[in-house]
């Protein structure tokens, strides 16, 4: 268990989570005049947890086991993989769902129509799908930058 406690890549990773997930509410205060408390455990936005925590354990890992070791390597290969994948497929897939909500309003209205025609339609109303899957490349490079500088500020206040 104390190995557990002890294990200074992965807490680094968990609170680079914290606070990326932490921060979006603050910025979107800023930017929207909303305070929207459900980005606290929401995925996308700015700035990126999922690049923020794989940067925080990757400098993590670098710090204890050495940057020129194979676990550095493979976190490498691990962060580009996942920031890459919050850029590109999952931002997309956020795209897709924003058509599609378009779609689902027109269908909806629709159904409604027939209802108030005292015809049933075979199908009931549609509910919206969720459109912030993903990051512009912006969100994830700033996470990715909280992660590192996180990390690295950790590791030299603990001084391992």
């Amino acid at each position: 268990m104390s190995d557990l406690l002890s294990n200074f890549p992965l807490w680094s990773a968990l609170l680079a989570i914290g606070i990326a997930q932490g921060i979006k509410v603050p910025i979107t205060f800023f930017a929207l005049r909303k305070w929207d408390w459900k980005l606290m455990f929401s995925t996308g936005g700015m700035p990126s947890s999922h690049s923020a925590a794989v940067t925080a354990l990757t400098t993590a890992v670098g710090f204890v086991e050495g940057f020129g070791s194979t676990y550095f390597a493979i976190c490498v290969i691990f962060s580009i993989i996942i920031m890459f994948d919050a850029a590109g497929v999952r931002r997309h897939a956020g795209t897709h769902a924003a058509v599609l909500n378009i779609l689902l309003e027109d269908f909806n209205q629709l159904i409604d129509e027939l209802k108030s025609m005292r015809v049933k339609p075979r199908r009931e109303r549609a509910e919206k799908l969720k459109e912030l899957l993903g990051h512009q490349p912006s969100e994830v490079l700033v996470g990715g930058w909280l992660g590192i500088i996180q990390s690295t500020v950790l590791y030299y206040l603990l001084e391992l």
